[in-house]
């Protein structure tokens, strides 16, 4: 069968991780011989990446499906694939409440794209939703930047909170090789990319379940490890990690931190409840006590590092004083950026099941409240950059002022100044801060300090 002149869609919906795989399946799509296209209506293959983590997502990709569904009435060659973790969760279930579709497939299976599109070419309906062991990953994604990659070290999870699908849907913990990490990163480097985050659903976890013990007793592989070992990739000027688990976030990965000049001085440490009765309930395995003490003593080695989190609110049974302590816990850390939710139930997970549900009147208020919370701190936070030099990495044009590009700081703060995108991208500017708002800044270009070959 060809494909020549034969367009794909993608549209990704959640995390980090699901757009580190769509980019994964633009790539195997690519060399299938599909070309990319803008509009979901000139497609012949439309894909949706889908997440289960909120409810509104979930509802999105119905009434996206719905629309193509109609469409393939029309074209009936028009292939629709649901991938990702709804794909996972629902599996057969999905076809029968769209028979249109073609291919259900779980996030497992990112890179067996192309041999479960050729089944469906062949004439059939696909569910590609049991565990596998995931193949080490040779395809080469199709990059939506060319100055930031993203780069999976592990994928699954082994924690089990009680309102989180992600273990149900992305499978127990499987770390790759540092060899294959640093492999990706170094074909990265001679690519030209500058900026590279390492991802895993828990990164902490990186290394356990690979071989290896160190005479002290402890995992020869950790995160800790693995940045020492791919530090010095060539090219690559800057690397980032993300997400991170309370429970495993060691002084010896922050010193490693603070040492290393390449790793960026900002961290994404979700908390989730700042009370400990709740956190216990979400079977978090820590105390806002611990986590208190991490925050510390990330400030302690580096006090300009930028923290980050996320947090629910109006989890099953929380009451006003124990949602009062989440607001303490933002209040007393001064975080640089809080992705905040409502709670809501997810199927087939623990709390969804409990009889102590909040009413939805009851979340609104408490997430309005803490979002109100949240701008005034990032804002105050802001401040000390105001007058600084800071080093930007730029990535883009500056879509609503085409004078201007865009990139981020160390720190990860979004940074607008005056300048050529043509010139400047990819390239590390020093630029002094004149402008300061909650979550993003403006200045004036100093120097140039770097320009790639």
């Amino acid at each position: 069968m060809t494909t020549s002149r034969r367009h794909y869609h993608i549209t990704t919906f959640g995390c980090q991780m699901n757009k580190a795989d769509s980019e994964r399946m633009a790539g195997i799509l690519e060399d299938m011989g599909f070309e990319w296209s803008e509009d979901p209506n000139q497609a012949d293959v439309i894909l949706y990446n889908t997440c289960t983590i909120r409810d509104n997502a979930e509802q999105k990709v119905y009434s996206y499906l719905g629309r193509q569904a109609k469409r393939k009435h029309e074209q009936p060659n028009l292939t629709l694939i649901v991938a990702g973790c709804v794909a996972q969760q629902e599996g057969e279930a999905l076809l029968r409440r769209v028979p249109e579709l073609d291919l259900v497939m779980g996030p497992q299976h990112a890179n067996r794209l192309q041999d479960l599109l050729q089944q469906v070419f062949d004439g059939n309906q696909v569910v590609a939703t049991e565990p596998i062991h995931i193949i080490e990953d040779i395809t080469k994604p199709r990059r939506d930047s060319k100055v930031t990659a993203w780069v999976n070290v592990i994928y699954g999870c082994n924690e089990r909170c009680t309102y989180c699908v992600v273990p149900n849907v992305r499978g127990v913990e499987q770390s790759r090789t540092p060899e294959a990490i640093r492999a990706e990163m170094e074909e990265l480097g001679r690519q030209g990319y500058k900026e590279v985050t390492l991802l895993g659903q828990n990164i902490d976890a990186y290394g356990r379940d690979l071989p290896g013990v160190t005479p002290e007793g402890r995992h020869q592989h950790t995160l800790t490890d693995l940045l020492y070992y791919v530090h010095d990739v060539p090219g690559v000027e800057r690397i980032r990690f993300a997400t991170s688990h309370p429970r495993y976030f060691t002084e010896r990965l922050i010193r490693a931190c603070a040492e290393l000049p390449k790793v960026c001085e900002h961290f994404h440490i979700p908390f989730q409840s700042g009370d400990n009765e709740v956190l216990k309930r979400m079977a978090r395995g820590y105390t806002h006590e611990k986590y208190r003490r991490i925050i510390k003593t990330i400030r302690e080695y580096m006090p300009d590092a930028a923290i980050s989190a996320d947090a629910i609110v109006g989890f099953p049974g929380e009451t006003e004083e124990q949602f009062e302590n989440t607001l303490k816990l933002v209040e007393d850390i001064g975080f640089d950026q809080l992705n905040t939710a409502a709670y809501s139930p997810r199927p087939g997970t623990p709390a969804a099941v409990w009889d102590n549900q909040l009413s939805e009147e009851v979340k609104s208020d408490r997430l309005q409240r803490l979002n109100h919370l949240v701008a005034t701190i990032a804002a105050e936070r802001s401040q000390r950059y105001m007058g600084r030099t800071e080093e930007v990495l730029v990535e883009d044009q500056n879509p609503k002022d085409k004078t201007q590009v865009m990139g981020r700081t160390h720190t990860n703060r979004l940074t607008f100044f005056t300048g050529d995108i043509n010139e400047l991208k990819g390239k590390l500017v020093k630029v002094r801060i004149s402008e300061v708002r909650a979550f993003s800044l403006t200045g004036e270009p100093v120097e140039l300090t770097y320009s790639p070959l």
